[in-house]
């Protein structure tokens, strides 16, 4: 597990990260989402050493990360960091000998990321000659090729058409599945969604969210429901103890107590046809909106 305790960085008098803890478990996928300039990017420098905090810790299996562990950690900047005029294949290889793979083992896990990410045939190009799209995927190579034992993508989805997307996903959930934890940040709530079961949610360098995303719609939205009934339901609107969020038609989205709930469902009966009365589950995109209201 990679946990992060009380870390803070300061550029200046510009405090970029705040007081930021949250923790990574094995096999999780954790995604780290936030605006522009949130301190996610700081964040994870931090993790690897690249950025020294000024206050705060940073743990692996309950110990202080050192150069043996970030050595095992696999790690993509939004910047990407290829050598431009050097070969996708041998550039693979190079990093993962840097790693401390041997020199077969790394040929080997190099045509394998390459065939899974469809750069197969790309394989002896300069990095250079490739589209951006197929330049992203190398950068996510270059970040797995040594079988890393913790994962950081900063920013992996950046660029990528809708089929190198579920390629990704389809590796990253495995990669998961083997223990590894996995902390990427994305702009791309709805892949965030679907793809992670927590989230660590950044605002201005500081944690305003973080855990199972489940477990966050629970304890920070007010359940919601979804009425549709047989004719115009304008008269919600007037309905006692119910919050009604819109009103479009004869659908109604409301927020009400389980009592409330009932007496609304008795008056729709008595009124006429209803077609529908369902819990509506938050967006990760509205819980999103939510926390950094």
């Amino acid at each position: 597990m990679l946990e992060l305790t009380g870390v803070t960085k300061s550029y200046g008098e510009r405090r970029v990260v705040d007081d930021v803890s949250f923790v990574v478990p094995a096999g999780s996928l954790t995604g780290f989402v936030g605006a522009n300039g949130a301190g996610k990017t700081t964040t994870m420098r931090v993790v690897l050493g690249i950025v020294e905090a000024d206050a705060g810790t940073v743990t692996w299996q309950g110990s202080p990360v050192d150069a043996a562990v970030r050595r095992r950690t696999g790690y993509m900047p939004e910047e990407r960091g290829l050598y431009p005029r050097m070969q996708v294949r041998r550039q693979l290889v190079h990093l993962a000998r840097l790693h401390g793979i041997d020199a077969g083992v790394a040929r080997r896990r190099a045509d394998e990321l390459l065939e899974r990410l469809d750069l197969g045939e790309r394989a002896d190009d300069q990095v250079d000659a490739l589209s951006l799209g197929n330049q992203q995927r190398a950068q996510i190579a270059a970040a797995l090729v040594h079988d890393p034992d913790l994962l950081l993508l900063d920013e992996p989805f950046s660029g990528l058409d809708p089929v190198a997307v579920d390629r990704l996903t389809e590796l990253l959930r495995e990669i998961a599945a083997g223990g590894v934890p996995v902390l990427f940040s994305s702009h791309q709530l709805e892949l965030v969604e679907r793809l992670c079961d927590r989230v660590v949610v950044l605002a201005a360098g500081r944690v305003v969210a973080a855990g199972e995303v489940d477990a966050l719609r629970r304890a920070r939205t007010r359940p919601r429901h979804r009425l549709v009934l047989g004719g115009d339901a304008g008269w919600v609107r007037g309905a006692p103890r119910v919050s009604v969020v819109e009103v479009v038609g004869n659908r109604a989205l409301v927020e009400a107590d389980d009592a409330a709930l009932q007496a609304l469902l008795a008056q729709a009966v008595r009124r006429g046809a209803v077609h529908e009365l369902s819990p509506v589950t938050p967006t990760l995109s509205e819980l999103y909106r939510e926390v950094l209201a």
